[in-house]
């Protein structure tokens, strides 16, 4: 078992990739188990998945494994995919605005200009609002937004005891103008983000 309470993905922690390849398919059945706790559907198509170590490190292989890029690869997948780690104090999310068809989809990004700016997990009736990764501006200066999303929230120490407490609500959403929904998660799905939060 992978340790889920590291926080950066280093060379050591890279399996060679024979030894990846062989174990592959046990590690994604294990991965896909554990990700059904880290999704939050928020809405008809917008869908927050809640990363950690462990969905990085299965990122980070699987790119390695697919694109075989050797030695000089693993030094641009850290760097791209360790940020998405939480640091102990935080949570992050890759968020997805899943809409199949490609007419409607670039219809309704066009509206959706700023959503990253727009998202929100609240804790006890107290937000914690998103902060966008800075690699990338998502929305275009014509006020069209990114399909994908990558959103951190930043808890300080009493958000996080509250979101520990199993009796107060804890809800991921969106408050765009032209997107406005919430999910409420569940106590399953709390206390396995809660494990995201070191201390």
């Amino acid at each position: 078992m992978i340790a889920a309470m590291k926080t950066e993905i280093t060379r050591a922690d890279i399996l060679p990739l024979d030894v990846y390849g062989r174990e592959r398919r046990a590690l994604r059945a294990d991965i896909v188990e554990m990700k059904k706790l880290r999704r939050v559907c928020v809405g008809p198509f917008a869908t927050f998945y809640f990363e950690n170590y462990r969905t990085m490190w299965h990122q980070v292989h699987e790119m390695l494994f697919i694109e075989k890029g050797g030695d000089a690869q693993v030094e641009d997948e850290l760097s791209a995919y360790n940020p998405l780690i939480p640091k102990g104090s935080e949570l992050i999310a890759t968020v997805m605005l899943e809409i199949e068809d490609p007419v409607r989809r670039a219809r309704t990004l066009a509206r959706l200009g700023g959503i990253e700016r727009h998202m929100f997990v609240s804790v006890a009736g107290e937000r914690v609002a998103a902060r966008p990764e800075s690699d990338v501006e998502r929305t275009k200066a014509d006020g069209k937004t990114s399909a994908v999303h990558f959103a951190h929230f930043d808890f300080t120490a009493a958000q996080i005891a509250r979101f520990r407490d199993p009796t107060a609500q804890v809800v991921v959403g969106i408050d765009h103008p032209e997107y406005s929904h919430m999910a409420v998660l569940s106590g399953d799905a709390r206390e396995a983000l809660s494990r995201d939060f070191v201390g």
